[in-house]
């Protein structure tokens, strides 16, 4: 378990990193989006070592990186241009 915890700790940096060096525009510091993706990325491999109980890293790691994704795509910003304005009703 220590292993599963460790390696998914490590796939989530390694996925917040490359969001930071490709998308710099898009997201926040990244003082806020690494400790981002390695968050998702310990729930994700908890949330899967719990529904599926198994030893199978590969598994395991599969729904960290799914969940570290997730967590990440929700800092994303709208890219550069025209903002669109909603006029209310």
């Amino acid at each position: 378990m220590l292993l599963e915890a460790l390696s998914s700790a490590i796939l989530g940096l390694a996925l917040a990193w490359a969001a930071t060096r490709r998308l710099p525009h898009r997201l926040p510091t990244p003082a806020l989006v690494l400790p981002t993706g390695v968050a998702g990325a310990l729930f994700g491999a908890f949330i899967t070592h719990t529904a599926l109980d198994l030893g199978n890293l590969f598994l395991i790691l599969t729904g960290a990186a799914a969940v570290s994704a997730a967590s990440l795509s929700l800092l994303l910003r709208p890219s550069g241009g025209r903002l669109g304005r909603r006029a209310t009703a």
